[in-house]
């Protein structure tokens, strides 16, 4: 196997474990991928290619040993997450594992008391159990906790009430990690928590499924919330610490959806290459011609630009880097490259790219996503000038 990310001082790396991981992938490759672009243009999230990630040992990795999990510490995760990348091209599979993973494995690992991780952790580690988690709402995108949902105390528990919108794997989910104001006397820091939600509650409306540009495969839906009595074992962390909750998960997030987006950065470009060499025009290989060697020479640059800042993110989040900074960057950049080497890949394919039997195009459109989800690249510019003390 070839090492894709270095191991820092930070991050624990298990070579064995990850190459294992990487080359166990590779024979659940078929089963993946399998009629994955009609699913995308019917928009269909199908159970049994999820069933084929939970028997891969896919919706264990970051969940602790203790409970079933793997506890891949975040270098192992991006290396293994590429490699899944590279082997299945349908971004909406691999968008709702990693929102698995960090809707509901990754927070209640770190912050939940023993009780709900012993309740939760080994479905979810087993994929039995899906996660979803709800931050979006109607009038608050961007600026998150200006969420209007809120969760008042009443004796030993919380009466959650309110609406969110954009929630992935709503329409699939057993519970979702939903944030809500705590505390309307308080801004972000204080003022908001995280509370387990049962998706079967009465009290819980899921809407119907959300038709989308990409990510077709991976389901979405609102959710409406009339006054659910959630109790105070089933809040996760202290009471008011939802927003550093959130803080960290997100840059999990980003370590997760953007390595899958690498992955599929690379086999579309051995597919550029690939084709740039079989197809001839002109009496020649359209590879010869400069207007597409330097094409695919700009996608390869955008592919390790993209592998680097992802490499720095990982620093980042074991402490090595300027978290904050190299995760918007990180972000930023892997995101706009996808798109732009998407777009490419059209070009190169010509109308065979802007077919659907190709899956080609699906590649733009799923990569647009990118630009939107996890913080949009004007809030991650925003973000990154204020670092730069502008």
């Amino acid at each position: 196997m070839t090492v894709l990310l270095t191991k820092t001082a930070n991050t624990p790396h298990r070579t064995d474990l990850v190459a294992d991981l990487c080359a166990g992938l590779e024979r659940w490759a078929e089963t993946l991928n399998r009629d994955w672009i009609d699913d995308d243009q019917d928009g269909r999230f199908d159970p049994d290619r999820w069933q084929a990630l939970c028997d891969a040992g896919l919706t264990a990795l970051t969940v602790p040993e203790d409970f079933g999990g793997l506890e891949l510490s975040a270098t192992e995760l991006a290396e293994v997450l590429l490699c899944f990348g590279r082997l299945c091209p349908d971004s909406g599979l691999g968008f709702t594992l990693a929102s698995h993973f960090c809707s509901t494995c990754i927070p209640i690992a770190k912050f939940a008391g023993p009780e709900l991780q012993e309740r939760l952790l080994p479905g979810l580690a087993a994929g039995s159990l899906i996660g979803a988690h709800a931050i979006t709402e109607p009038d608050s995108g961007s600026d998150a906790f200006a969420m209007k949902t809120t969760a008042a105390r009443e004796g030993d528990k919380y009466l959650l009430k309110g609406e969110k919108c954009f929630i992935s794997n709503a329409p699939i989910a057993d519970f979702c990690v939903v944030y809500a104001r705590t505390d309307p006397q308080k801004g972000a820091l204080g003022g908001f928590s995280a509370l387990l939600v049962n998706c079967a509650a009465d009290e819980v409306t899921i809407g119907k499924p959300r038709r989308k540009l990409g990510l077709r495969t991976a389901p979405m839906a609102d959710m409406h919330f009339d006054e659910v009595r959630i109790g105070e074992s089933d809040r996760i962390g202290r009471e008011g610490q939802g927003y550093s909750i959130l803080d960290y998960v997100m840059k999990w997030e980003i370590i997760c959806i953007f390595a899958l987006q690498i992955g599929e950065m690379q086999t579309q470009l051995q597919r550029c290459i690939e084709h740039a060499k079989s197809r001839q025009q002109f009496g020649s290989s359209i590879g010869s011609y400069q207007a597409v060697s330097h094409r695919i020479a700009n996608m390869h640059l955008r592919v390790e630009t993209s592998r680097n800042w992802l490499q720095r993110a990982v620093e980042a989040i074991g402490g090595g880097g300027r978290a904050s900074l190299d995760i918007a960057a990180a972000k930023l950049a892997i995101s706009e490259a996808n798109v732009a080497n998407s777009l490419d890949a059209i070009t190169l394919f010509g109308g065979a790219g802007y077919m659907a039997e190709t899956g080609i195009e699906a590649g733009l459109r799923n990569a647009v996503g990118g630009l939107i989800y996890s913080g949009t690249s004007d809030i991650q510019r925003n973000r990154i000038a204020a670092m730069l003390g502008l």
